[in-house]
């Protein structure tokens, strides 16, 4: 048997496929499909429980391994990132790996060793979020420090990302951001009348602003319904406190996670306005999809929100009053709302479609596999 002259690619770092956790996911799930339509073999790295692997729309040309790690939220990452790349290395050398967050830079020697060209997307500025303990930060700062020195490209989802890698690592890379699905026209949610609630769809850290938006979520349910999207995934103080404030307050609606995107999609896409809290990081998959489904967004005022929004977006300062304030003037005037989502709809379908994001990083692994055929 002639053996196969198709490239191959690992993906290494994210849940699995197909999963719908976060936004690394989300990224694999359109991805994944895409580079084995474009003459990839595809392996995905994922851990036991956290794929679908009977979604109706998973392509069974993606190759799905699992391996063993320790569920928490302080190993997680690394445990998995280990087993995934020393079977990568070891097992199943592909032509190039796609590994996602500077945490999996420790395990870049390893796949350096084999020949195994590197595309590393850095993800945020991990060291710098609140949610990460003194262990955690400088854990994650050695792994950019490592991803800077092994990795063979980067990728920015963020140009401010890649200000900040160059400047303190002095590694360039490219620039590829995340996508958006358009849903077009939905249903409203039956119990949540369209153009009438304000929204918010994040995970419950403290850099995301929760702690500001519950508060902020207090104020305006007493003229407004609210409605939350999110959890810390383990419990805690903050889905305590949300959870509180559903039990006090008929008008704010917890959802917890939500995993279906039609659901999500129409609660975007219907919504009054939608706050977006995230302060540390990049391009955010949540703003991104909140654009390509024309809600109507108020944004934490931050370097990274506004590079994304640019003029399709409020911005406004962490406070709960100024929170409360932004999104009452939002939810309160049509001609701000229809304004809005027009300006979101059209800088989505400009900037942020997953063909284009698929397209940038089909190149950039092409790239490497020709580069190491020389």
């Amino acid at each position: 048997m002639q053996p196969s002259t198709r490239p191959s690619v690992a993906i290494i770092g994210t849940r699995g496929y197909p999963s719908y956790y976060g936004g690394f996911e989300t990224a694999v799930r359109h991805l994944a499909p895409y580079l084995a339509e474009s003459g990839w073999d595809v392996t995905v790295y994922g851990r036991r429980g956290a794929t679908k692997p009977e979604d109706a729309a998973r392509d069974e040309r993606v190759q799905s391994v699992l391996t063993k790690g320790v569920e928490s939220s302080s190993l997680s990452t690394l445990s998995y990132g280990l087993t995934a790349s020393w079977d990568a290395a070891i097992r199943r050398p592909p032509s190039a790996a796609l590994v996602m967050n500077v945490a999996n830079g420790f395990f870049l020697p390893l796949l350096s060793a084999k020949n195994i060209p590197t595309l590393v997307n850095v993800d945020g500025i991990e060291w710098e979020r609140q949610k990460w303990g003194r262990l955690a930060k400088s854990m994650f700062r050695v792994g950019a420090k490592l991803t800077a020195r092994y990795g063979t490209e980067l990728v920015f989802d963020a140009k401010a990302i890649g200000d900040r890698w160059r400047s303190e690592f002095g590694r360039d890379g490219v620039f590829i951001p995340y996508g958006g699905t358009a849903p077009g026209e939905l249903d409203p949610v039956p119990q949540f009348a369209a153009g009438t609630y304000a929204l918010a769809v994040a995970r419950f850290v403290p850099e995301n602003t929760i702690p500001e938006f519950l508060e902020a979520a207090r104020i305006l349910a007493k003229n407004h319904p609210v409605v939350i999207v999110g959890s810390t995934g383990y419990g805690g103080d903050l889905d305590a406190r949300a959870q509180a404030l559903v039990d006090s307050e008929p008008n704010v609606h917890w959802l917890g996670h939500v995993s279906d995107d039609t659901l999500l999609f129409a609660l975007l896409r219907n919504a009054g306005v939608y706050f977006h809290g995230h302060s540390v990081g990049g391009t955010n998959p949540a703003l991104v999809q909140a654009m390509a489904c024309g809600a109507p967004i108020v944004a934490r005022d931050t370097i990274y929100n506004r590079e994304v929004l640019g003029d399709a977006g409020v911005f406004v300062a962490p406070t709960p009053r100024a929170i409360a304030a932004g999104l009452e003037a939002m939810i309160t005037s049509p001609h701000s709302r229809a304004l809005a989502r027009q300006n979101a709809l059209a800088r989505s379908a400009e900037l942020y479609t997953w063909e284009s994001v698929c397209a940038a990083y089909e190149r950039a692994l092409r790239k490497l596999v020709n580069a190491r055929a020389l």
